[in-house]
């Protein structure tokens, strides 16, 4: 006979998804309801509002996709990108190739401006290409490139998106909740997250934003948008403020209390006090981890506080050390990916699970498994030096 499933307890801190809080599991356990209910459009206008406090942005097209980040993105994309046109896409890890695949699926032309795994985006060299190719229409980006853990200056790299007379996409997947993320003050014009990195929410949502000005090109455009699904025209006919809603799907009821109820924890804790905890939780983390002697994959200057990529030790067997932090712990973190694959762990501090428990709770066990396998580590100084971070 088959059984319910009961999932074992872990600790996430990974590269996603984080440790979901209780009050958004419990959100999520609440009776389902219409999706056309007036209690649930009410839901709907705090969501959106709500939204809007966690981009910094005023967009009245802000609204949560029914589907995962990477729908998310190919929303951007797929409204915003025709065929015949040209994309400046820069890319520093994985995602800045999605992106890619989405501009060569719309049938435009990518125009790739590469920068090192580790490494931000340069804008130098995305002025460069933006001078080089005048006919651009867009410039897409990775604002948190969750592959390596580096940040990229959005503001500057919106602004010569703007200088250049294009629109910018831009990935936030990573970043919303865990750094600053300023939608109208970098004047972005389409930008995409999900709900299962730092706000803490369960997976299969993922919050857009589009500007007045990319709205316009949505609006203008000479060729269907090739997704029905994803057409923005036609989902705000559910998502936008008229009166009368129009049925466009049937949307994820309870997904969408959960991600009302991390919202509120959100405005709750206040955006720089969300900041400030992840780059406390961060120090406290790096400190373990340079006393282990670690060493990190991205310069403290481009460090993501919320996703830590370190070099393993010289000797140790990858998979073997993250299954037994998994078998002993109960603790998940995160492998590398493309050219960092075997060579770093990816270790989140996202959303609810961004706390000193955690960090300490991580550096004991890598300690001891680190010294089970053998690595010349300077075993048993981690958590101290963690400890002394959170002290001072």
């Amino acid at each position: 006979m088959t059984h319910s499933f009961e999932p074992p307890v872990r600790t996430l801190m990974g590269p996603g998804p984080s440790d979901v809080s209780p009050r958004v599991l419990e959100a999520m356990s609440r009776p389902t309801i219409g999706h056309l209910d007036p209690a649930f459009i009410e839901l709907m206008d705090e969501v959106k509002r709500l939204l809007q406090f966690a981009f910094q942005s005023e967009n009245e097209l802000t609204m949560p996709v029914s589907a995962p980040g990477s729908a998310g993105m190919e929303a951007c994309f797929v409204n915003l990108v025709e065929r015949g046109d040209t994309v400046i896409v820069a890319q520093n890890g994985v995602f800045g190739g999605r992106m890619k695949e989405n501009v060569e699926r719309c049938g435009a032309t990518p125009v790739m401006v590469n920068d090192e795994w580790g490494n931000p985006v340069d804008p130098h060299k995305v002025e460069e290409a933006l001078k080089d190719h005048p006919e651009a229409k867009l410039l897409a980006f990775v604002h948190a490139e969750t592959s390596t853990g580096a940040r990229s200056d959005a503001a500057a790299l919106c602004s010569l998106a703007q200088d250049h007379d294009c629109l910018s996409i831009v990935d936030t997947v990573t970043s919303l909740g865990g750094i600053e993320v300023d939608v109208d003050g970098w004047g972005a014009d389409a930008v995409y997250s999900g709900t299962q990195k730092c706000l803490s929410c369960a997976p299969g949502l993922s919050p857009v934003t589009f500007s007045n000005r990319a709205r316009d090109v949505i609006s203008s455009r000479k060729q269907p948008v090739q997704s029905w699904f994803l057409d923005m025209e036609l989902v705000m006919g559910y998502w936008g403020e008229q009166t009368q809603r129009a049925y466009h799907h049937t949307a994820p009821v309870n997904a969408l209390y959960g991600l009302h109820e991390s919202l509120i924890i959100l405005e709750e804790e206040g955006l720089d006090n969300a900041w400030k905890r992840h780059r406390r939780n961060h120090l406290a983390l790096a400190a373990g981890f340079e006393a282990l002697g670690l060493k990190f994959a991205v310069d403290p200057n481009y460090r993501l506080p919320q996703l830590n990529s370190v070099y393993l030790p010289a000797g140790i067997d990858d998979a073997a050390l993250r299954q037994q932090l998994l078998a002993e712990y109960q603790l998940e973190i995160g492998a590398g990916l493309g050219p960092l694959a075997g060579k770093v762990w990816r270790v989140g501090l996202m959303g609810f699970a961004s706390n000193e428990k955690n960090v300490l709770l991580c550096l004991a066990a890598l300690d001891g498994t680190l010294r089970q396998q053998g690595a010349a580590i300077d075993s048993g100084q981690a958590v101290a030096a963690a400890q002394a971070i959170y002290s001072g």
